[in-house]
């Protein structure tokens, strides 16, 4: 296991297929810096829809050389490249890496690896791109719950077909704009992510930046301007063919209850341009903010300026304000944003100490108690083992994330709730008094000790407290019973990365 760094492509194995020919020509056709070394992969015969669409073409990703781009020519064909045949591949590769549910045309990622396998589909679609005649379909609209039961996210899935396209233009899209993004800039760019935030984010209160201005953008994705977005797109993007599919797919009506809705605003998150674009707008924020020498964070559109004092935050919380709202017409969430010390305030689910050390967000440490009571529903009609399997999942994936927080104290106090809330599950299950004094029995208790806690007419919660249940349940019985200690998994992951 790694600790860091983005996740690192394999190359496909050597055999021969008609993808190969079709990639070398299509190669020769790319500047010098696209240009992908396809020598010894094969592809199975039914070409598109094999799984052999991997690996080296993924090179056409963040590799192009932007000192030796830039000429007229280029930027008036960036459509030609986003319709080639190997930056098609990728695109095909990474949307059926994906997965994800279906558009509003119920087609799924296997019916578009099969369509796609079609010399004559691939044709027209490239026809329909380079052409400038693409439309994009009707995006089926999904509001899903925001965390801590704050209302809801608006989520916007295109089709299959979409998201193809989308990817083969982020593709290429990515590597114009993203080397030019602020250092401080971290959500959705290649090898970046939420540590490396985190980490600066350390630094910087290490250095007495103790104070944060914690800005929050109300319904950000929802309330982007068109008008305002595509003037910073055409900054680098000449193509107006790819200007102008961009404003289609911010047009493109919503499907919700079978209703269509007209989308004057917003970039709908949910397809894989969205986070590019908004990294486009909010780039101008990054450059202000350097422009005045502030020290800041910033995550989609999670940013954290920090500062000395109190009283300098509140200036800069007045003066970034404004500007959002004149200049990026962006609304500023005043109930949640906020100027306080860093240890009152979150950042990317953690909460930063004194000395720039890493803490878990109370709310962050509530979030997955609550999860972990839904694995453990007594009620929710899963085996032990099943149930088992999803909480070691979760907190699996729960430690990863927050290994870089002080969280022995923490995971002492959940592993004890934890190995109460399964005690009391088993208990339940075996529901009849009977089954229980011999479960009790089986696992080492006398025939008067599990019948006493049987007969008991104490709640299961209170059950799984007693004396019985504990030595039954002990720590060796969870483990052989498959259930991970959360305190080694995140004790190996500090030593893994030190």
């Amino acid at each position: 296991m790694t600790c860091e760094g983005p996740n690192q492509e394999t190359t496909r194995k050597s055999g021969t297929g008609k993808l190969d020919d079709m990639e070398r020509q299509t190669n020769r056709r790319l500047p010098v810096q696209l240009q992908l070394n396809l020598e010894g992969r094969g592809v199975a015969d039914h070409g598109w829809g094999s799984e052999a669409v991997s690996g080296a073409a993924g090179q056409v990703v963040g590799q192009v050389s932007l000192a030796e781009e830039g000429t007229r020519a280029w930027e008036q064909e960036l459509m030609e490249r986003v319709a080639e045949e190997a930056n098609l591949v990728e695109a095909l590769r990474r949307v059926c890496a994906n997965k994800g549910s279906a558009g509003n045309d119920q087609m799924s990622v296997a019916e578009l690896r099969a369509w796609m396998s079609q010399r004559t589909h691939r044709a027209e679609l490239r026809e329909r791109l380079i052409s400038g005649s693409y439309q994009p379909a009707l995006v089926r609209g999904v509001q899903i719950p925001k965390p801590g039961g704050q209302g809801v996210r608006q989520l916007g899935i295109p089709t299959v077909m979409d998201r193809l396209v989308e990817q083969a233009m982020l593709q290429v899209l990515e590597p114009l704009f993203d080397p030019y993004f602020s250092e401080s800039s971290f959500g959705f760019r290649p090898g970046r992510g939420a540590h490396d935030a985190l980490r600066q984010a350390s630094e910087y209160v290490a250095q007495g930046r103790s104070t944060v201005v914690d800005l929050d953008l109300e319904k950000f994705f929802d309330r982007v301007q068109h008008d305002v977005l595509m003037v910073r797109v055409a900054r680098r993007v000449k193509d107006k063919r790819v200007l102008a599919l961009i404003g289609r797919f911010l047009r493109a009506g919503m499907m919700q209850n079978g209703v269509c809705v007209r989308r004057e605003e917003g970039t709908p998150q949910g397809g894989p341009l969205s986070p590019l674009l908004a990294n486009i707008l909010l780039d101008d924020l990054d450059k202000e903010l350097e422009k005045r020498g502030h020290w800041f964070c910033r995550y989609a559109d999670d940013c954290n300026i920090y500062v000395k004092s109190e009283a300098a935050g509140k200036r800069v919380m007045a003066s970034v304000t404004e500007f959002l709202e004149k200049q990026l017409k962006l609304q500023v969430n005043r109930q949640k944003s906020a100027v306080g010390h860093v240890r009152e305030r979150k950042f990317l689910g953690y909460r930063l100490l004194e000395g720039g050390a890493l803490g878990v967000a109370p709310q962050s440490q509530e979030k997955l108690k609550g999860d972990l009571r839904e694995l453990t529903r007594r009620n929710g009609g899963q085996s032990l083992e099943q149930v088992i399997r999803a909480v070691n999942q979760k907190l699996t994936g729960w430690i990863e994330y927050f290994h870089l927080a002080r969280m022995k104290s923490i995971l002492e106090d959940l592993s004890q709730w934890l190995r109460r809330r399964v005690r009391s599950l088993k208990l339940k299950q075996c529901r009849r008094t009977y089954a229980i004094a011999r479960f009790l029995m089986k696992e080492g208790e006398s025939e008067r000790s599990a019948w006493m806690l049987a007969l008991s007419g104490k709640g299961w919660w209170r059950l799984a407290d007693t004396p019985q249940a504990h030595r039954a349940m002990s720590l060796s019985w969870f483990k052989a019973n498959g259930l991970i200690d959360p305190e080694a998994v995140y004790l190996a992951l500090q030593n893994a990365c030190r």
